[in-house]
């Protein structure tokens, strides 16, 4: 046994350890380990927190951009009320145009057809009166001829006007 490789591999660790827990070397590596553990617990509550904020901030820009694409929709939503308003207005106002213009030519056709039927008859008129006055001239003479022809005359121009 005092022989074998293994044993006084054995006995070599021992006196190692011994000789490490006499130098405190335990005690090093447990306070280097703690340290460490404290570190990185630090570091891990630090990218929690940092995560948290980032999550806030994320959450922020979500809000504002909901709210703007809200916002845009009701920018449309109005501007398209108000072109539809407009084409109304326009359109009415077109329409009002029209009928207008379309009354004021109707008018103003109506007025020149009285005032031609108005001319027309003038002219019938004149016409039938110098077509009386001549046939009544020449055929009756006198002062009954001049009675019947005044008479006549006055007639027609009541009944042609």
């Amino acid at each position: 046994m005092f022989f074998d490789p293994e044993t006084w591999v054995a006995v070599a660790f021992v006196i190692l350890m011994v000789g490490f827990g006499y130098l405190g070397v335990f005690k090093k590596a447990m306070a280097a380990l703690d340290h460490r553990a404290v570190r990185i617990k630090a570091e891990l509550d630090d990218a929690t927190r940092l995560k948290q904020e980032a999550a806030k901030v994320l959450a922020d820009y979500k809000a504002r951009s909901a709210s703007a694409e809200r916002e845009a929709a009701d920018i449309i939503a109005n501007a398209r009320s108000e072109a539809e308003r407009i084409a109304t207005e326009a359109k009415a106002k077109l329409e009002d145009f029209v009928a207008r213009r379309t009354k004021t030519a109707e008018s103003k056709i109506a007025l020149a057809e009285a005032q031609a039927v108005a001319d027309v008859r003038a002219a019938a008129a004149e016409a039938a009166v110098q077509a009386a006055s001549t046939i009544l001239s020449q055929s009756v003479k006198g002062q009954v001829a001049d009675d019947l022809l005044a008479k006549g005359i006055t007639e027609v121009r009541q009944k042609l006007n």
